[in-house]
């Protein structure tokens, strides 16, 4: 598929047509969810937030808006979008939720399930201080060329693991939030 011109229509009806199956097989228990805000254009973009410097795990990193499962979140889904309204203002209530990817086991012990969902173009993020330095968006069709992901394996513990590194701007973009875009890519039938 080439993408340089994906229209919003086109990404829908292909990540529709073509749903995701959820595997249940997980090395991690601890739930988690992040949100793949995909903002409604004639050309779509993705919202993806870079977190702050202060954080304990993954600071400075580019990421989606997401995190752990509360005790009062009804279902994965609850969960992205309650992270999304806290850490970028992201209204739920203005998320046309489309569906969600495999879940991806984490270096910190969670399993995360993606949610992707549309955005309206209009909203102003406002990113929480104490999680979030910026909000940035990059066009859809850029996040899901496959050839601006490089591979790099890593050795830890005795074990091999892939992750993906990309820039974008002056935004280094790699680990599991590569990794879900390279997923979604590959879940809309872009090839290598």
């Amino acid at each position: 598929m080439e993408n340089s011109s994906l229209t919003l229509d086109d990404f829908l009806s292909r990540f529709q047509l073509l749903r995701p199956q959820v595997n249940g097989e997980t090395l991690n228990r601890r739930q988690a969810a992040v949100l793949i805000p995909v903002v409604r254009r004639a050309r779509p973009g993705l919202l993806l937030t870079q977190r702050s410097a202060r954080l304990r795990k993954h600071a400075g990193q580019v990421a989606f808006p997401g995190g752990a499962v509360d005790s009062s979140d009804a279902s994965l889904i609850a969960a992205a979008l309650r992270e999304a309204q806290e850490e970028v203002a992201i209204p739920p209530e203005s998320v046309e939720v489309i569906g969600v990817l495999p879940p991806v086991d984490s270096v910190t012990g969670f399993q995360v399930t993606p949610v992707v969902g549309i955005i309206p173009p209009n909203l102003h993020y406002h990113a929480s201080e104490d999680e979030v330095a910026s909000v940035f968006e990059m066009p859809l069709s850029e996040a899901l060329r496959l050839g601006r992901y490089h591979p790099l394996d890593i050795y830890r513990r005795g074990d091999s693991h892939r992750v993906w590194l990309s820039w974008y701007e002056h935004y280094f973009v790699w680990g599991m939030t590569a990794g879900i875009i390279r997923e979604l890519a590959l879940q809309i039938g872009v090839r290598p």
